[in-house]
């Protein structure tokens, strides 16, 4: 393969496909491919610290060893191209304890089809420059530590709530990856902008943000509420639900950032289905299996079985 591509070319050609936001980062090559960089091996170890007290609950997938070494990944991989796509609208819940809350994410359509769909034309374009020319893309689907990567990419910093917040939408983007064999001059990783702040720490109700970068699922509205397959919630999240049965957006409610910066998307797909926005707590403990199938098609929320929503909404009904 001999192909020199200029990393504002990707860039251009990203924006074209209608990322909102895209920076590259270098995978430093190593003799056998199993030995880290020093930002690297920072991250693998509190990787590991935060697996070894359990914080990841029930997500064993948290665990596999190719989250830790992206050679494993992709052996042949030189760089990452991370993307970014801002899902913000300007749609507002109604007040009172009647309602239901859903994650901002899960208001329109699935993001992993509207992501992949992109990554997979930035892929393919990127194939099709030369001879030889390897890609691997995921939004959220595969063992990347992506918000490390969109970090070192200079996509925005990993905030103390875990989430990464951008200069421009906030922390409200999703995020995905082009790997690649392709050596692309790298951009310069972001460098942290939470300062002193801590409202995301004191604003969770359940203390799942138990020191600044450090989220423990098992106390994670957003784990239990997506995540969690038993019958039953722990009742100390239970009783702290505060009407939300499909993710939590507290801690990024609270965040200067996102009060300050976010701004509505241009992407149709993220528009909320109307029944989203402002459900009640009742109709969703009942909702039938049926009508699952219908409120939620091309949904990320549909990771959210009936029974579940049912036992969600049902367990804020009776704090």
């Amino acid at each position: 393969m001999s192909i020199v591509l200029q990393s504002q070319t990707v860039k251009q050609k990203a924006r074209e496909i209608g990322f909102h936001k895209v920076g590259i980062a270098r995978v430093e090559s190593t003799k056998n491919g199993s030995e880290l960089s020093p930002s690297e091996q920072s991250t693998q170890t509190s990787l590991q610290s935060w697996l070894a007290k359990g914080y990841q609950a029930d997500m064993t997938w948290m665990s596999n060893a190719k989250r830790q070494n992206i050679r494993q990944v992709m052996p042949e991989v030189q760089s990452v191209i991370c993307v970014a796509l801002n899902y913000y609208t300007s749609d507002t819940r109604l007040q009172g304890n009647q309602y239901a809350k859903i994650s901002r994410y899960g208001w329109g359509r699935d993001y992993h089809r509207v992501m992949q769909k992109q990554l997979k034309q930035l892929s393919t374009w990127l194939r099709s420059q030369a001879d030889g020319v390897l890609t691997r893309y995921y939004a959220d689907t595969g063992p990347i530590q992506d918000k490390f990567w969109a970090e070192q990419a200079g996509i925005g910093w990993i905030a103390k709530n875990g989430n990464v917040i951008t200069r421009e939408f906030g922390s409200w983007v999703f995020l995905g990856e082009v790997l690649t064999n392709l050596p692309l001059p790298p951009d310069r990783p972001h460098t942290q902008h939470c300062g002193a702040c801590t409202r995301c720490l004191e604003a969770c109700p359940t203390t799942a943000i138990t020191q600044p970068f450090v989220v423990d699922a098992n106390r994670c509205i957003a784990y239990h509420t997506i995540e969690n397959r038993a019958d039953t919630l722990p009742k100390d999240v239970a009783q702290k639900l505060q009407g939300w049965v499909a993710g939590c957006d507290i801690c990024q409610d609270v965040c200067p950032w996102n009060q300050r910066f976010a701004q509505a998307t241009d992407i149709p797909a993220f528009k909320p289905y109307p029944w989203n926005v402002n459900p009640t707590l009742k109709e969703l403990a009942s909702l039938s299996d049926q009508e699952w199938e219908q409120r939620f098609p091309a949904s990320a929320l549909r990771r959210i079985k009936p029974k579940m929503l049912r036992r969600n909404a049902a367990a804020n009904l009776d704090e």
